[in-house]
């Protein structure tokens, strides 16, 4: 999964970080760093964080890079 904010728009009211700590970290009381691909055994936990915040700062993605059956098919047609 990848997961992107919007940082401009964060107001760091910190309900990410009480949803999904593992992720999301405020640090100096407004800064917020998060981790961009969370495993995905945290999805509910970011899906929590991103329907909590106010301003709707967080965005959840598919992971970067191509699809595991596209790279498949790729090698496939390779031979």
């Amino acid at each position: 999964m990848n997961v992107v904010v919007d940082l401009a728009r964060c107001q760091s009211y910190g309900q990410c970080v009480f949803a999904a700590p593992q992720v999301f970290e405020l640090r100096s009381q407004e800064v917020l760093e998060y981790d961009t691909a969370p495993s995905d055994a945290w999805r509910v936990h970011v899906e929590r964080a991103r329907a909590a915040c106010p301003v709707q700062a967080i965005t959840v993605g598919p992971a970067a890079g191509p699809e595991p059956d596209a790279a498949l098919d790729e090698d496939r047609r390779a031979r």
